[in-house]
């Protein structure tokens, strides 16, 4: 039986792996593994994104499911839907960070967490061996649409924050939205709190004009350079599903991910000492740090949001946080979004009465220089099983993929669950070192995927 589910759903080349024939097949094993009942469905603005959201509710409809479209909207604010009107599961049609040819599918459950890997297990099972339940003529399906829960999620958001704190700030913020569906809703959210937001790549485009839809430091030169000629008081970019955000602060320096989730978790942790924290094995020691200074006990996870949010919920963590600039406020929702981080970082801000930089320059400074080397698929596993094997002599964590402990630093190395890759993330405590520590392993792996 092959596998479907990579880190974060289901990816793919549209009209190549991610085709309508595809997604209506595979959402007719989702409705079956639902036993039908109520789905909402909602999809980002790629160009194939209403195609096949189109034949996935056909497959849901034929498995007898009842469907509510909730439309065009942000990852995060179909989760919520799904969290708020409790029916029986979810699917989002998104790529997420993926370029604009592809597309994938996420699966949610009734609480709107990304389903467990058990479960994933099953949809492929059913998937496979066609063990499909489709509904009688006169049992088929429902749809109706449910365009109220931009509104119903935006009250939700600002609910977790001092809205009239903020308010009494008049923050001026520049959002780089990539031409993703977080320009239906981030502006407005931050004009109802006074701010003043410019933004940039906000018109919603499937083709990604602006930049690719992944948030990365070097796609951002044009969010740090308006930053610094509007006196902003910070900049933030989204990936296409906004469930993502990467920080810029008034000087036009971009943050990773693990900094400005250090620099909430902090603000978090200093009201709510001894809480629980969550964060993938690829995560700074940056959070372990934060986390010791104030008793927090950190769970380490494999690479992806599901595992975090499924970690979260099973010992309660009150946050959640990944290097990519992925932010988990359990209070609201166990799942990254975007827009939460962003009201979340505005908290701090107003709070603290302290600039984004000087937030930043009171952190455990590391730094991070990150790689990645083609593997073919079929090669992943046996690289992999290489890679443990030659590493035996060092302090290591082998829960996903290889984590070294070195003298002087850490090195991440492994296969990414959606590209044909291995990843490289190390960190030091010079960039120098870092980059010397990446350079070995790229190197390393080379060599055995060469062999």
């Amino acid at each position: 039986m092959g596998k479907l589910f990579g880190t974060n759903g289901i990816r793919g080349l549209v009209n190549k792996e991610i085709t309508p024939e595809f997604v209506t097949k595979f959402n007719l094993a989702i409705g079956t593994f639902f036993k039908g009942g109520e789905i909402f469905i909602g999809c980002d603005g790629r160009t194939s994104s209403p195609m096949l959201m189109q034949a996935a509710i056909s497959g849901l409809l034929a498995a007898g499911c009842d469907v509510h479209d909730v439309g065009m909207a942000p990852t995060p604010t179909i989760q919520y839907a799904v969290r708020c009107y409790k029916p029986g599961g979810g699917v989002i049609i998104t790529a997420s960070h993926n370029p604009p040819e592809f597309n994938g599918i996420k699966v949610l459950g009734k609480d709107g967490v990304e389903i467990s890997r058990d479960d994933e297990l099953k949809i492929e099972s059913i998937y496979f061996n066609e063990k499909f339940k489709q509904a009688p003529w006169d049992a088929l399906g429902r749809i109706s649409a449910k365009p109220e829960i931009l509104e119903i999620y935006k009250e939700a958001v600002k609910a977790h924050v001092d809205v009239e704190t903020i308010k009494k700030k008049h923050f001026r913020v520049v959002m780089d939205l990539g031409n993703g569906v977080g320009a239906l809703i981030l502006p407005q959210i931050l004009r109802e709190l006074n701010c003043k937001p410019v933004t940039i790549n906000s018109n919603i485009d499937g083709h990604f004009p602006g930049r690719p839809p992944e948030p990365r430091p070097e796609y951002l030169t044009e969010l740090s350079k308006t930053v610094v000629a509007v006196k902003a008081d910070f900049g933030v970019a989204y990936d296409g599903d906004a469930d993502r955000s990467l920080f810029c602060d008034e000087k036009g320096e971009i943050i990773w991910g693990d900094k400005s989730s250090a620099i909430i978790m902090k603000y978090i942790l200093r009201k709510k000492r001894g809480a629980k924290v969550v964060t993938p094995i690829s995560s700074s020691k940056l959070i372990e740090d934060i986390a010791e200074r104030y008793g927090a006990k950190v769970y380490l996870t494999k690479v992806g949001s599901v595992d975090v949010s499924h970690k979260m919920k099973e010992v309660k963590s009150i946050f959640g946080c990944e290097e990519n600039g992925g932010c988990f406020y359990g209070p609201h929702q166990p799942v990254r979004d975007g827009a939460m981080t962003t009201l979340l970082m505005l908290q701090v801000l107003a709070e603290t009465d302290k600039t984004l930089s000087q937030l930043v320059a009171q952190l455990p400074q590391y730094f991070i220089a990150k790689a990645k080397i083609y593997c073919p698929n079929e090669l992943k596993e046996p690289t992999l099983r290489k890679l443990i094997e030659t590493t035996k002599k060092y302090k290591r964590i082998t829960i996903d993929g290889v984590k070294l402990i070195l003298p002087e630093g850490r090195v991440l190395i492994r296969p990414s669950g959606t590209e044909p890759l291995f990843r490289v993330y190390a960190e030091a405590k010079t960039e120098k070192k870092a980059k010397e520590i990446a350079d070995w392993a790229v190197k390393h792996v080379a060599t055995l995927i060469k062999h």
